[in-house]
């Protein structure tokens, strides 16, 4: 099967959750997948959801887990090379058909990654890999790059309105 390139961005609610589905979907058809969670550390409801399908979807966080804000810390920008080098190497090694790369578009705004970098991974990916990158705020030549760009916009959301984010919802 023939992999593509796929962009989940926007301001609107559901990029995780779409390439959640998209991983729990292909672990349903035998499909390994590689999620590389950059911005995140710690216990969020989707590790433990995927942790059912630990024969097949392995999921690692490559964040210091605070909000970047201004110039990121040296160890914060550390945390995501050191991700996209896993990536790299475990789409190197040949043994997953789908790599997820969560929030990496949005490490690349912030600096904590060149966009380069990215476009590096998504020219090097093999035919047979399925490469999944989300995030607000993609640049434009990851767009470009890409076979496939979902653009999730906000319309209406009850955040506007002061509700925190829920567990097993938005978080």
């Amino acid at each position: 099967m023939k992999g593509y390139v796929q962009v989940y961005t926007g301001d609107g609610k559901g990029k995780t959750t779409a390439s959640i589905g998209l991983a729990i979907r292909a672990a349903g058809a035998g499909l390994n997948v590689f999620i590389a969670q950059f911005l995140k550390q710690g216990d969020y409801s989707e590790i433990r959801a995927l942790s059912r399908f630990s024969d097949r979807i392995t999921i690692e966080q490559f964040g210091l887990g605070g909000f970047i804000v201004g110039e990121p810390s040296p160890e914060d920008i550390q945390a995501a090379v050191n991700g996209l080098n896993r990536a790299k190497e475990v789409m190197a090694g040949g043994k997953v058909d789908i790599i997820i790369l969560e929030e990496a578009n949005r490490a690349a705004s912030r600096g904590l990654l060149p966009v380069q970098a990215l476009l590096d991974m998504i020219h090097q990916k093999p035919d047979s890999v399925e490469l999944v990158i989300t995030g607000r705020e993609a640049d434009p030549a990851v767009i470009e790059a890409a076979d496939l760009v979902t653009e999730m916009n906000c319309i209406k959301h009850y955040y506007q309105k002061g509700v925190p984010a829920r567990t097993g919802i938005e978080k």
